[in-house]
């Protein structure tokens, strides 16, 4: 008993030492969220049809810049799931097109990157449906979230800690009529902030 209950004690001295180590790091490299904002968006061939279903056809660019404000530590992004919601309901696929998905940021800059969404034929919900029919009615900006799950490594020196922070954007785009046929469609360069939540 004795040899086991020294082994339990040296193995939990041991998991403290280490996790006061890393607090240690944590506190003197002081890494902080990212900042993420939307630098542009433009919205094209937005039309809304069909009876008994509703389905909806789009193209959306968007330019999201994210920033890390941190002095001592660099940011590994190692994924990016991307989504877009109307009305709390995703409206369509993942993006068609993210350029870069996985990069190194150093500190105290910055990233801008390019997300594509082509949506053809999108079943979507009726209160989704409802709001994106009053846009291509000219009646209300087009409103979207644009949502970003990010997969993280903050790294200083040997020691790296994972995040999952979720980026989440609104876009508000002022549409209209693109020629006949053709949908509305609109942009916008906002430079709004997102909110970041780990």
């Amino acid at each position: 008993m004795g040899k086991e209950t020294n082994c339990c004690v040296s193995f939990c001295t041991f998991i403290i030492t280490v996790g006061f180590v890393i607090l240690i790091y944590w506190a003197i490299f002081q890494p902080h969220q990212i900042h993420a904002t939307v630098d542009s968006a433009a919205l094209s061939n937005l039309t809304v049809s069909g009876n008994a279903s509703t389905a909806v056809s789009y193209h959306l660019a968007v330019d999201l810049s994210l920033y890390n404000p941190s002095k001592r530590v660099s940011i590994y992004y190692d994924a990016l799931d991307a989504k877009l919601r109307v009305g709390g309901a995703v409206i369509g696929p993942e993006p068609s097109a993210a350029s870069p998905t996985e990069f190194h940021q150093s500190r105290k800059a910055g990233d801008v990157v390019k997300l594509e969404f082509d949506g053809k034929g999108v079943a979507v919900a009726g209160d989704a449906a409802g709001e994106l029919e009053k846009g291509v009615k000219g009646e209300a900006p087009v409103g979207m979230e644009l949502a970003v799950d990010v997969r993280v490594r903050y790294v200083f020196g040997a020691i790296k800690i994972r995040q999952k922070p979720k980026v989440r954007c609104w876009i508000s785009i002022p549409v209209k009529a693109e020629g006949r046929g053709a949908g509305v469609g609109g942009a916008i360069s906002s430079r709004d902030r997102c909110s970041v939540k780990y």
